[in-house]
């Protein structure tokens, strides 16, 4: 039995406890919800639309305006007034900062395009951060002096570069807006000296874009720019389209994640580049602490085609320790049972990954194996993400 009700996004986290199944209402209609986040302490920001409710969020909180989706702080500083989407069509409103600190919550659904209303205003769900792990892995192969292709299907090609740059310069993305003109050129100049690495990064409309676009893309950038990628990043792979099948015709989600998959495997393999792409899970997936393969969404065909899966973990302890869990699921080229587990730091206000002391790593235990840990000598070596290069 369904009962449809008005409540407050706190509220979801007493239903899911208690072993409800929750929906909201989004753009796309009603989507579940997987799971409830804390976020702890933030500066508050509020939008008021005209006619509408305020919605009150932190900095980083997505709105979908008439030219993308924009954080809390951006459209405060540099677009006070502007469009946002509602369920009665796009409405005008404007964001202020109050002063004032407030805790702030948050929740993920599960849908591709990861919105819902709050207060009948589109707004994007919070992620465990399948797109900051991409950014800093971009930033990271820049600075080993190579060739970087960002496609993006999801978010707009300036958030993402502001999220690279924030992980380049090393300050928060809050302020990249505000730092000194001298300051900028300073770090840029530094960057410079480091790497000669070239980055570009592509937009295309969600579900719009397949294997072939991205060929014409990179035959395009070998003509005009002699621009060849030593690396490829897709965001993401469940909002491909296919070139193949058409979406939304008589084809089931398995087929069809599947044939985006086996084709952008197939681009790579063709260009000889290594493409990086996510997914997400299955809603069971999303509340579990020890992810599988069979946890992944839509398709099982995807892992099958992959040759290198892991799965990032988050959960309401590792969100306070600031830390993000890290499992192999497939490896093609080396024993997926070596460094099987292993947690990094996450800083999400600088979009970078880092080392976290190795005390961190002792309390992992593999599933069903957690005899094996009992005499200290027989502790498997302690896991790092020095290894996580390119």
């Amino acid at each position: 039995m369904w009962i449809e009700k008005e409540t407050s996004i706190a509220e979801i986290k007493t239903l899911l406890d208690n072993g409800y199944e929750v929906e909201v209402d989004s753009p796309d209609g009603y989507v579940p919800v997987n799971f409830f986040i804390n976020k702890g302490m933030y500066d508050e920001y509020v939008l008021k639309v005209d006619g509408g409710k305020p919605v009150r969020c932190n900095a980083d909180h997505l709105f979908e305006t008439s030219f993308g989706w924009m954080k809390a702080s951006h459209l405060y500083e540099k677009y006070k007034t502007n469009h946002f989407l509602t369920k009665n069509g796009y409405k005008l409103g404007n964001v202020f900062k109050t002063g004032n600190q407030i805790p702030i919550v948050d929740i993920n659904v599960n849908h591709p395009n990861h919105r819902y209303y709050t207060n009948g205003v589109s707004s994007h769900n919070t992620g465990v951060g399948k797109s900051l792990f991409m950014c800093h892995v971009a930033a990271s192969v820049l600075l080993q002096g190579r060739n970087v292709l960002y496609i993006t299907l999801e978010m707009a090609e300036e958030r993402i570069a502001e999220r690279i740059d924030a992980n380049l310069l090393n300050i928060p993305i809050q302020q990249l807006n505000e730092l000194p003109k001298q300051m900028f050129e300073t770090k840029v100049n530094s960057l410079a000296k480091k790497t000669q690495g070239t980055l570009i990064i592509k937009e295309y409309p969600t579900a719009s874009a397949h294997s072939g676009h991205f060929k014409a893309l990179l035959n395009e950038l070998a003509l005009k720019k002699s621009f060849k990628p030593d690396i490829i990043f897709i965001d993401y792979l469940n909002i491909c389209a296919s070139s193949r099948f058409k979406g939304g015709g008589n084809i089931n989600s398995y087929t069809l994640v599947k044939s985006i998959a086996e084709e952008l495997r197939g681009l790579a393999v063709e260009f000889n580049v290594p493409i990086v792409s996510a997914t997400q899970t299955t809603r069971s997936g999303f509340g579990s602490s020890d992810v599988e393969l069979t946890d992944t969404s839509e398709s099982f065909g995807l892992p099958a085609t992959a040759d290198l899966m892991f799965a990032l973990i988050s959960t309401e302890e590792l969100e306070q320790l600031g830390q993000i869990l890290v499992k192999q699921l497939k490896n093609r080229y080396n024993d997926p049972t070596v460094n099987k587990r292993f947690v990094v730091g996450i800083d999400r206000a600088k979009m970078r990954l880092y080392d976290v002391e190795q005390d961190a790593q002792k309390d992992i235990l593999d599933s069903g194996k957690e005899d094996e840990y009992n005499d200290e000598e027989q502790r498997k070596p302690k896991k790092s993400f020095e290894g996580f290069k390119f």
